[in-house]
């Protein structure tokens, strides 16, 4: 089981000009563990869900992007098994 911190520091320096606070919820986490039956699961924080819900429309926007961004990471994953 791990636990990795994904950081993209130009989209966390615009949320932390937009928020200071926002900080506290950097970076993203991402998790990755193999199940009971050998299979591999990985999946990532919707930022949306976190930041976005401060209702700043900057760090909205900064969160929309993150999330497309980690969306993109994942689907990569997912076709690389």
């Amino acid at each position: 089981y791990k636990i990795l911190g994904a950081c993209n520091p130009p989209l966390a320096l615009r949320a932390l000009q937009a928020e200071p606070q926002v900080g506290l919820m950097l970076p993203c986490n991402v998790i990755v563990f193999e199940r009971d039956d050998g299979t591999v699961h990985v999946s990532a924080i919707d930022p949306m869900q976190t930041v976005a819900a401060h209702g700043d429309a900057k760090l909205a926007a900064v969160a929309r992007e993150v999330k497309e961004k980690l969306e993109r990471a994942m689907e990569h994953v997912a076709g690389a098994r």
